[in-house]
């Protein structure tokens, strides 16, 4: 029997190559497409994209007060807060990719579980022996510690690891539909090279035993693509071997999107400023 009477049945996708942009452009097109789904329908997307500038997003909740905000200022480094949930990132040598789909049913965790292995199975096109984590921590309890401050301080279940160290971040954010199905948005950085560990200098923790120790959570817990492979991965084919998984894992036709980003103006309220007024 051949291998592709495995396959599920052949879906239709959009397919969006951003390229780089600004924090709050990045978080505003994320929220667009989520919305335009919701609002109109459509076929799934897959966005990838990268970052113009280095850039920290934390999660939805998370407090801003977790980050050094004059260090990030004198440094040039931007903050956004995103749509979706978890803790900080410093986005600098990364591709980040954006999934829009209908739930249909599915629960959180076996959407994280599909995305990942399409994840997978690109990734290992371009010779990363990668797996995903079997572990769900206790994150309610977990974000207690100053220690969770940094997403890749830990793994949820189904993120994809090297080794037993992270390597993809993701966060999910569903949303209602009209006709009682959900919309989710998920996004996740995919890391190219060992920048997002500067993360650990940007911080605002109560004590320098505390930056010591998410800076060896950092080093000991994460992994990057290049540091995997012993060469430079570049976004270019980071981004080709990721659509490439899900067009062999999901059996997916890309077509790609007429959603025009050249004279959209980012939304700069994902931007963290002192009157920000978002629930904690």
């Amino acid at each position: 029997m051949s291998s592709s009477s495995h396959l599920p049945p052949v879906a239709e996708w959009t397919f969006l190559n951003s390229g780089f942009h600004s924090g709050a452009h990045n978080m505003h097109v994320d929220q667009l497409l989520a919305n335009r789904m919701v609002e109109q329908g459509g076929p799934p997307t897959l966005r990838l994209y990268g970052w113009d500038r280095h850039t920290i997003s934390i999660g939805y909740n998370q407090r801003r007060h977790d980050l050094d905000e004059s260090k990030c200022l004198v440094q040039g480094i931007d903050i956004v807060r995103r749509p979706t949930g978890g803790r900080a990132i410093l986005h600098a040598d990364e591709l980040t990719y954006n999934v829009v789909m209908y739930a249909e049913g599915k629960s959180i965790s076996q959407i994280y579980s599909d995305i990942s292995k399409a994840l997978v199975r690109g990734l290992r096109t371009i010779g990363a022996d990668v797996a995903y984590s079997a572990v769900q921590p206790d994150f309610p309890t977990l974000y207690r510690n100053q220690n969770s401050i940094p997403c890749f301080g830990n793994s949820a279940r189904y993120e994809i690891q090297y080794r037993g160290r992270k390597l993809v971040g993701s966060a999910q954010r569903r949303y209602a539909t009209p006709d009682g199905d959900e919309v989710v948005l998920q996004h996740g950085s995919i890391l190219l090279g060992p920048a997002h560990k500067k993360l650990s200098e940007l911080v605002q923790v109560e004590s320098e035993e505390l930056y010591a120790s998410i800076r060896r959570g950092l080093e000991m817990k994460t992994i990057d693509l290049s540091s995997i492979l012993g060469r430079n991965v570049s976004f270019d084919e980071a981004a080709v071997a990721v659509k490439g998984g899900f067009e062999n894992e999901w059996n997916v036709v890309f077509n790609d999107d007429d959603f025009d980003e050249s004279n959209l103006r980012s939304d700069l309220s994902y931007n963290i400023s002192s009157n920000e007024k978002v629930a904690q």
